[in-house]
């Protein structure tokens, strides 16, 4: 079994902001492999079914994104999985868009979401995706980028990069993170 978690801000206010392609690569996988989002609890709204031959668990933390690890330490402590069986998504600033990065382990950088979840599983040996949003404009606020809509002409753009991410959480589950790394990678 394998928890995938995207990371985001629960509410119609974030809804397509930067912050959260993590929730939109969630909302892909669910609608794509027929997994109902229907569950509360853990702090999340989550679902559980089958990909492959895989059961996965994917999870929106509903926590805001700074608190996210309560939410997924509560799952992992639940079902009692190893860490390289919880993948997190979530969005990078240092990242162009389009591009996406698996890793199998890492510091947080400078996301606070990823923070949370190093500081409440105390390790940072689990498997994430990154999907580039790219860097603030000159003089823009960090916070006010990450949290504002992207443009329309930046859509497409990323909607593969969502695709690509939810791809790659799929590798993990099948063939593992190497894999998953060698294919996306570029």
């Amino acid at each position: 079994m394998f928890l995938i978690v995207g990371l985001g801000n629960p509410g119609n206010k974030y809804e397509n902001t930067r912050h959260n392609v993590g929730f939109r690569t969630i909302d892909y996988l669910s609608e794509k492999h027929n997994i109902k989002l229907s569950k509360i609890g853990f702090k999340a709204v989550y679902g559980d079914g089958i990909i492959g031959e895989t059961r996965v668990i994917l999870v929106k933390p509903q926590t805001f994104m700074n608190l996210s690890g309560e939410s997924v330490r509560e799952i992992v402590n639940w079902y009692k999985l190893s860490l390289d069986k919880v993948i997190v998504i979530y969005d990078d600033i240092d990242l162009e868009p389009g591009k996406i990065r698996v890793r199998p382990k890492g510091s947080s950088g400078s996301h606070n979401g990823m923070k949370s979840i190093i500081y409440q599983l105390q390790a940072e040996n689990f498997p994430r995706i990154r999907i580039g949003i790219g860097r603030p404009p000159e003089k823009w606020d960090l916070a006010d980028y990450v949290l504002s809509k992207f443009p329309k002409e930046e859509w497409e753009i990323i909607f593969n990069s969502i695709e690509k991410a939810a791809e790659a959480a799929i590798m993990i589950t099948k063939s593992g993170t190497e894999k998953a790394m060698n294919c996306y990678n570029h």
